[in-house]
């Protein structure tokens, strides 16, 4: 029987664990980045140790765990399933913004759009792909780049895909409700034009705005795992996939690359960061098209 030494003194409540307390070996780090590997391809250094640290901190106060040990004991069990997605969601960076990168929206109004809107109009079918949409102000982007050359494309076949893998970003998207600082790169006239106020005004301008009716007829937004099953059964006409593939290790990247390319039709453009650049056996099937934008060869896939 061991001794208490504080036998007789008055209790001391509880001291609260700090995020800076919750300390993450090498051992849990490498079991996390498995995992994650394992789920969405995304490959973590062990440089990024100190970083998943941060990140998690937040999600072990929310299920009240102590420990990174029990951390693990959770997404590796049975009932992680769920946790699995959150701590993707808490690992990945989801950084955007309207209009990212402008000339990629230009290219695609004056070099894609033209051909496109005579065929839609005729009953084509015309399809984009925003490929890791975040919270939606890229697949949002590229329908206000649709709608500004052709105004009546939402009574058309004309469609854009919006996916990724956070389910809390995908719902974000889904209610397509920004605030005005949000919005600071949407022109004037195309805010009034596409977008209703919604909330309290500040000043003579709304806070929040949710997209138009037009536009959310425009966009479908899918929970999807770049790295697992794609159930899109036709090909796009554009696909942007931007600073997404980066994170990947290389052998992933190429594999990805080749999988966009089959998702193209035969004249179809691929639009990606500003970091990026399209490696391994799909690179000999496209050529450059501008800035960070890559058109299949007139061949098409090989």
């Amino acid at each position: 029987m061991s001794l208490n030494p504080h036998i007789g003194e008055r209790p001391q409540p509880a001291r609260k664990q700090s995020e800076a307390e919750v300390i993450l070996s090498l051992n849990e780090f490498r079991k996390i980045a498995s995992i994650l590997y394992e789920e969405s391809g995304i490959y973590l250094q062990e440089s990024k140790s100190a970083l998943v640290q941060s990140r998690l901190a937040k999600r072990l106060r929310t299920l009240g765990l102590r420990s990174f040990r029990d951390y693990c004991a959770l997404l590796a069990g049975a009932d992680g399933v769920n946790e699995r997605t959150k701590m993707i969601g808490a690992l990945t960076t989801n950084v955007t913004k309207f209009f990212r990168e402008p000339h990629h929206f230009e290219h695609l109004a004056k070099k894609v759009m033209p051909p496109l809107i005579e065929s839609a109009r005729r009953g084509g079918r015309v399809r984009f792909w925003s490929a890791g949409c975040s919270s939606g102000q890229e697949p949002y982007s590229m329908a206000l780049t649709i709608l500004s050359a052709m105004p009546d494309a939402a009574i058309h076949d004309v469609r854009v895909l919006a996916s990724d893998i956070d389910a809390d970003m995908v719902d974000a998207g889904r209610r397509g409700v920004y605030s005005e600082t949000a919005l600071a790169g949407v022109p004037g006239d195309v805010l009034e034009r596409w977008f209703t106020p919604v909330g309290p005004k500040k000043g003579k301008r709304a806070e929040s705005w949710s997209v138009g009716e037009e536009l959310r007829q425009i966009v479908a937004f899918r929970e999807l795992n770049l790295n697992g099953e794609w159930p899109m059964r036709g090909k796009f006409n554009a696909i942007f996939c931007r600073n997404v593939v980066i994170y990947f290790e290389e052998k992933t990247q190429a594999t990805l690359w080749s999988r966009f390319e089959q998702q193209l039709t035969r004249d179809g453009v691929l639009y990606v960061g500003h970091s990026e650049r399209v490696t391994g056996p799909a690179a000999a099937d496209f050529r450059f098209d501008g800035n960070t934008t890559y058109r299949l060869n007139d061949g098409g896939p090989s």
